[in-house]
């Protein structure tokens, strides 16, 4: 077996995200010792019985005790007073990330707190199901999928780097950003279709004439990829709105001014321009599969959703 590239790894919130990365850190050998921590009793009990870790804690700052290499797996809108926890506790030379959907958010929370000597490097998975919680996880979760990280002026370079070789080792293709940049680019591709997702399934749900077992009978239209959208932690996804709404909102607006001329193309029949973006559009699907980031399978992929040990394979 390779020698781990850390001897301790803490993995601080163990949803989705932080149980996939416990399951490849075991399976790769990337750590000597992997520590979970989590404030619910249920959650870290659940850990602990599917063998994720090798010690558990509702101590995020027990956890980080002694640790190369800390994970904080939260919402984002709980990063600082983690950050604030675990502060006195981390070892100097440790290296700390996060994998919130937000940069600016995040920096502006927890790096008030870093302690001199700990390298601090904002990272951001973009990898995930609408599933949570420890049992969710899975380790090909990272399989071809891209992290970004937003590294800080002073971000050490020796430390970025292993930690790039963390994520490559979990999978991961990895690409560096500005943090306002990330945060415009994901608004687009991740935070609006989440929230145009929960608004027409709740404008479903809310329509009189369209009773609820109506809404599941007729769902294998495309009705049903939305809900799968809307089943996401809401949680998470309420403080993703709340921590990057400038961008959100700049978004929002650009979306509401391309659905309104779509409305009038409607209107007017005019069906030139309804096949010109309908054709555009498509192709943006065909560009999506070609690059690896989604499976061109029968049923919309679902049958791998289902099955995530085909995900490489795809």
């Amino acid at each position: 077996m390779s020698v781990p590239m850390f001897e301790k790894i803490a993995l601080v919130g163990i949803g989705l995200i932080g149980s996939s990365l416990a399951r490849v850190i075991r399976r790769e050998g990337l750590a000597g010792h992997i520590a979970i921590a989590t404030r619910s009793l249920d959650t870290l009990k659940r850990a602990e019985e599917l063998g994720l870790g090798s010690s558990y804690s509702t101590s995020a700052a027990e956890a980080v005790k002694g640790a190369d290499l800390v994970i904080v797996s939260v919402p984002v809108g709980s990063s600082g007073a983690v950050a604030e926890e675990i502060a006195p506790a981390l070892k100097p030379g440790a290296i700390l990330t996060d994998v919130g959907s937000t940069k600016g958010s995040v920096i502006a929370q927890m790096k008030p707190h870093v302690p001199e000597g700990v390298h601090f490097i904002p990272g951001h998975p973009l990898a995930g199901t609408e599933k949570s919680g420890p049992d969710a996880g899975f380790a090909e979760l990272f399989e071809n999928r891209w992290c970004i990280f937003t590294p800080l002026p002073d971000t050490d370079p020796d430390a970025l780097e292993k930690l790039s070789q963390f994520w490559r080792r979990c999978g991961s293709n990895i690409d560096t950003m500005d943090p306002d940049h990330h945060d415009m680019v994901l608004a687009i591709v991740s935070h609006l279709p989440h929230i145009i997702a929960y608004n027409i399934v709740g404008t479903a749900d809310d329509l009189q004439q369209v009773t609820k077992s109506e809404v599941i009978k007729y769902s294998a239209s495309g009705f049903r990829d939305f809900t799968r959208l809307a089943a996401s932690d809401p949680t998470m996804w309420r403080d993703v709105c709340l921590h990057n709404k400038d961008a959100i909102l700049e978004m929002l607006a650009r979306f509401s001014e391309d659905l309104a001329s779509l409305q009038r193309a409607i209107r007017w029949g005019d069906g030139e321009k309804l096949f010109d973006l309908f054709t555009r559009t498509r192709t943006i699907r065909r560009s999506i599969i070609d690059a690896g980031q989604e499976v061109d399978a029968p049923d919309f992929g679902r049958q791998v959703a289902a099955h995530p040990e085909k995900l490489a394979k795809g």
